[in-house]
């Protein structure tokens, strides 16, 4: 989190973050604190849990996130992460309403503001600046997830785990191995010696 946020409280660091795309009136301002509401987590506390219903799309205040799916074999498959200034929800079973497939996990002591599947179409409806804003957020998934899927069929695990070095750096500091490797998809053992790969080739 940023310096200057420590100053901020949780919904002003929100509001903060809507006003960079598109600023908030005072009535804007006034329904995001009324309407958001604030959780804290522990590490290891769940956000979501494999077959309940996602009823909240989350801002993380503070804190680090991770939403896995846990197949057959029970190993986890990391799916995306979320640190201070980004959303994290199961966007399928929030808009459809159905029992999720994927669990959200704190791993860091964390803060969220959340915001209901009701009071987010309400926002849509009354104040279309809101629509446009979650526009664009989903619009900044949807690309993520799409390159994802492209380096994961056509590039190198060392590709990989270089894209992820420069477009996550702070993760890079922030997650064990074991993390990054599962959103990967390699063993925490390859990821060792894919790094070293990397430092012998400096």
């Amino acid at each position: 989190m940023k310096k200057d946020q420590n100053l901020e409280s949780p919904l002003d660091v929100l509001i903060s973050s809507f006003n960079n795309s598109f600023p908030l009136n005072e009535k804007e301002e006034e329904e995001v604190r009324r309407l958001f509401k604030k959780k804290v987590l522990k590490r290891k506390g769940a956000l979501l849990q494999e077959g309940d219903v996602c009823k909240h799309i989350s801002f993380v205040v503070s804190g680090c996130f991770k939403m896995y799916a846990v197949d057959t074999n029970f190993k986890e498959h990391n799916l995306q992460f979320a640190i201070e200034n980004e959303w994290i929800a199961d966007i399928q079973s929030f808009y459809d309403e159905e029992p999720s497939r994927l669990s959200i996990e704190a791993l860091e002591p964390s803060v969220v503001l959340q915001i209901t599947h009701e009071d987010l179409l309400y926002l849509y409806i009354n104040y279309h600046k809101f629509d446009r804003n979650f526009r664009i957020i989903n619009e900044r998934k949807f690309i993520n997830f799409q390159d994802r899927i492209l380096q994961s069929i056509s590039f190198t695990a060392e590709e990989r785990y270089l894209n992820f070095q420069r477009d996550f750096p702070e993760l890079i500091k922030r997650l064990p191995n074991t993390q990054i490797a599962s959103y990967l998809g390699i063993t925490s053992e390859f990821l060792s010696k894919v790094r070293k790969n990397i430092v012998k080739k400096k």
